[in-house]
């Protein structure tokens, strides 16, 4: 079940949603918007931690209102003939990235489909996946248009765009998390995302926080963060391919493989 203390982070998320999308002024909703995408998969656990413990920092009264987030639950996913799909970590990453879709084609506003995908990111970062369902309950969702969808051709329609809108990237992905900022990948500089989203708003109403030390952090060359690489080898099968591959050549049949 989804702690206590999740529960209270998602109360205080829906609070600074309804602040920040209501206290607007007119004049304030014409801003130029920075657009963030994030594409992701959703049994990641380094998208899982940036969904959990960092991008919740652009819900705020001075970032809401300047900043477009998109989310693309596909990530690693390939394509297999017949239009079926396999996913990195398996049959349940399908699952919960097809949920997630369905969450946000079910619930388009933001303020909707964000505090669910956390809260099922939020078990899946606490090791508890099979709990999602349990999210529901505790935003007081109604359970039976996501069950409809990811039961259903519509369901499995709305990871195909994705796959296709994820396969369009340019320059490709080559992990996740891949966020993008203004349609420039951050590559591993990620979690940076503010800076970027700093850097890239052309509104005369800068917020505050932008003028920070922390949000002007220079952009690095060559930053080490964690990801889950788009051709991820399993180390058992590798190790297994390179004996039976050693074997084969010495039987003379090395082109077999």
């Amino acid at each position: 079940m989804v702690s206590r203390s999740t529960t209270l982070f998602l109360s205080l998320l829906l609070y600074l949603f309804f602040f920040a999308f209501f206290s607007q002024s007119e004049s304030e909703s014409d801003t130029p918007k920075v657009s963030l995408e994030l594409y992701y998969e959703s049994l990641c656990p380094y998208s899982a931690n940036f969904i959990v413990n960092h991008l919740p920092k652009i819900f705020t009264p001075e970032f809401t209102p300047i900043v477009d987030v998109k989310l693309v639950p596909w990530g690693n996913a390939k394509l297999r003939p017949n239009a079926t799909f396999n996913c990195q970590h398996g049959p349940n990453e399908c699952l919960l990235n097809t949920v997630e879709a369905c969450a946000i084609d079910t619930w388009p506003e933001l303020s909707k489909h964000f505090p669910f995908i956390y809260c099922v990111e939020d078990l899946v970062y606490q090791r508890k996946c099979n709990e999602w369902k349990s999210c529901f309950e505790t935003l007081h969702l109604d359970s039976k248009p996501i069950d409809q969808c990811y039961n259903s051709e519509h369901g499995k329609q709305l990871e195909l765009h994705y796959a296709a809108e994820t396969d369009a990237l340019q320059p490709p992905h080559e992990y996740v998390p891949w966020v993008v900022v203004d349609g420039e990948p951050l590559y591993e500089d990620y979690e940076n995302f503010l800076s970027y989203i700093c850097m890239a708003y052309k509104g005369t109403d800068i917020p505050k926080s932008c003028t920070k030390v922390s949000y002007l952090a220079e952009v690095k060359s060559k930053p080490e963060h964690s990801v889950c690489d788009k051709e991820r080898v399993d180390p058992t099968w590798h190790k297994l391919s390179s004996t039976i591959s050693s074997w084969l050549h010495k039987m003379n049949l090395g082109d077999i493989i």
